[in-house]
């Protein structure tokens, strides 16, 4: 399995943190940021290759990573078109590395190293979601139908869990996804979420949701969440 980690975004919303440096190295304490965090739980759950996607700041991020000194195999893929371009296009250029089952997370997601373990011990497919959590207004959910995922977006309100950007993929759900990721990128479609993409073969995935319920998992978009999160 490779994890697959989408750091391509500007972060703008960070203000000065992101002034100099990409999003995900914001730091939560005085010892680790965001991906040093998620690099040393990935080693600590067996996982031994991690593809990342850069934008901004690419070469100091490609830096940092080597400077963690952990038994990772790493590879750097970056997207040059980042201003205009959404994660999808990132997966698109990163396409011929993901030829495997695939843990897929973004940059700024903080999460219990527990829910890892869990998330690959689970037999089939998953993505982190939370029955307990409220709904979100701007961020992911999920439509649950029959116990397997339906939809995702930020727009789903009617039979929706909260849900994170999270996701264990075995290889054939995977590629199912990333066919409709290529197809859409293709088709001029790189400016969109890449869960439109899953939402269109949807019923091929089989993707259940995996209920983290309130363990924590959560997206650093604003000052205000890592605030939040430096107070848990």
């Amino acid at each position: 399995m490779k994890a697959l980690i989408l750091n391509s975004g500007m972060g703008t919303r960070m203000g000065k943190l992101t002034a100099d440096r990409p999003k995900c190295m914001t730091m939560l304490s005085g010892t680790d940021s965001i991906l040093s965090r998620q690099l040393r739980q990935l080693t600590d759950v067996g996982i031994r290759e991690a593809v990342i996607t850069t934008g901004p700041f690419e070469e100091r991020l490609k830096v940092y990573c080597m400077e963690q000194g952990l038994p990772l195999q790493l590879t750097f893929v970056h997207n040059a078109l980042f201003r205009e371009t959404n994660y999808i296009y990132s997966i698109y250029l990163a396409r011929e590395e993901l030829k495997s089952d695939v843990l897929l997370l973004h940059g700024d997601l903080v999460f219990d190293e527990s829910i890892l373990k869990q998330m690959l011990e689970h037999e089939k497919s998953c993505m982190a979601v939370s029955s307990t959590m409220p709904l979100p207004k701007k961020d992911f959910k999920a439509v649950i139908e029959d116990g397997k995922i339906r939809k995702i977006g930020v727009d789903y309100f009617q039979d929706a869990v909260a849900a994170q950007p999270l996701y264990k993929l075995q290889q054939d759900k995977w590629e199912k996804w990333l066919s409709a990721i290529v197809s859409f990128c293709e088709a001029g479609r790189r400016g969109c979420y890449a869960e439109e993409a899953f939402n269109a073969i949807a019923g091929e995935m089989e993707l259940e949701g995996f209920d983290i319920k309130q363990e924590l998992c959560r997206e650093v978009d604003t000052l205000q969440d890592l605030e939040e999160l430096k107070l848990c």
